[in-house]
């Protein structure tokens, strides 16, 4: 779990500057900010606000996919509205019923958008604004009756911690104490109102498209300050033909030690790099992307082994050898790799896959016998992502 602790602290250090955590936490807003390139498309960021509407403390939020806060009753017609955004790496506002750490379920309107890099226009984050949809109440003169029969004057008057029936004033306020009260009459809605499909109004759009404008504003200022400047909008056309989300999502999944390199980029760069590759290595994943997977050779690599790589890949098959590779710290390692041309819904070649297995302790029997298996396994797994993938970009177009 520390690889994992530590390529989420990389997710923002490297982005922003130190102080951008304390600055988030500064917004009155309830959300989240995952990593998609992460295993997982973990949160790497929940805003104190977030955490005190949903119960959880800080450490059982981090590292956690946000399907941890559905549950039974959850539409799954809503769910597949935001991993469809996310995919199209495009914005988008669902109602969904979630759940809190007590069980408790509440509808909120879910704002989802994603951050670009200004560099290179790849996806590095994606915000999500959570705002809890509240109940209207039917209206009667200038009262307002609750499902439960209570009148409710509409300056408040009759507004008080007996009434359970509503989850909603019409009366908006954005005074801390005011939403204090409306959260507390929402912790105690009953099912048989849960059930009942909540939509968010013009109240709760407004303040999710000004909270999604306020975290921006915070996490623009503070990548300035780093160099490495984010947008709320793809505002380049990519150099290094970035990976999708879903397809970065997909590949997490896999949790053997591989790249993705790019036959069609000049020098044919890496532009994935899994988990377990980053923890054989030494090098973080910014340090990999970009650069061609001979900076792991050193002085005592076989030249006629990286001949033969070289030679497979001119002829676009694949290719099984055993070499000494080098970590971030030079210490040495045999590298049991398995190279294959990874081909689109179309056919073609999009990707070179490099498996990665460390081999220096085992025998000469065991290196190539039971890796071999695993080889095949994580390369049919990438292959069948990228093809799930690029079937999907060709049918949204």
């Amino acid at each position: 779990m520390e690889s994992q602790l530590d390529l989420i602290e990389q997710s923002f250090d490297f982005r922003y500057s130190l102080w951008v955590r304390e600055a988030l936490d500064g917004l009155p807003d309830c959300f989240t900010i995952t990593d998609p390139c992460i295993s997982g498309h973990p949160i790497v960021f929940a805003s104190t606000e977030f955490l005190k509407m949903s119960g959880y403390s800080r450490h059982e939020v981090i590292g956690r996919n946000g399907s941890m806060f559905q549950g039974i009753k959850t539409n799954r017609r809503s769910v597949m509205e935001i991993r469809e955004a996310i995919r199209e790496e495009r914005s988008v506002q669902v109602n969904i019923l979630n759940y809190r750490k007590d069980g408790t379920p509440f509808w909120l309107l879910f704002h989802l958008c994603p951050v670009f890099s200004k560099e290179d226009g790849k996806v590095i984050h994606f915000v999500g604004v959570q705002v809890p949809i509240l109940r209207k109440l039917k209206r009667s003169g200038t009262e307002l009756a609750g499902n439960n029969g209570v009148r409710i004057c509409e300056n408040g008057s009759g507004l008080n911690e007996n009434m359970f029936g509503c989850c909603r004033r019409e009366v908006y306020s954005d005074s801390v104490a005011e939403l204090d009260r409306v959260s507390a009459l929402d912790l105690v809605l009953s099912d048989d109102k849960v059930d009942e499909p909540c939509k968010a109004g013009d109240i709760e759009k407004q303040k999710a498209v000004t909270a999604m404008n306020n975290i921006f504003s915070v996490l623009t200022h503070y990548s300035e300050l780093t160099g490495r400047l984010v947008c709320g909008k793809r505002c380049c056309v990519p150099v290094t033909s970035p990976l999708g989300a879903s397809l970065n999502i997909s590949l997490g999944r896999i949790k053997q030690s591989f790249v993705l390199t790019d036959p069609h980029l000049n020098d044919m760069p890496i532009v994935y790099a899994s988990d377990a590759f980053v923890k054989l290595t030494g090098y973080s994943r910014n340090e990999v992307l970009g650069r061609n997977c001979r900076f792991l050779s050193g002085q005592n690599t076989d030249p006629s082994t990286q001949f033969q790589i070289k030679e497979s890949i001119r002829i676009e098959q694949p290719c099984t050898v055993c070499l000494l590779n080098y970590r971030k710290d030079m210490s040495s390692f045999w590298n049991y790799l398995h190279i294959s041309p990874v081909r689109n819904a179309s056919g073609k070649i999009a990707y070179f896959v490099g498996v990665q297995i460390d081999v220096t302790d085992k025998n000469q029997d065991e290196k190539c016998s039971g890796p071999h298996m695993r080889h095949l396994g994580a390369v049919g797994a990438v292959k069948v992502a990228v093809r799930v993938s690029s079937m999907g970009a060709s049918t949204s177009m």
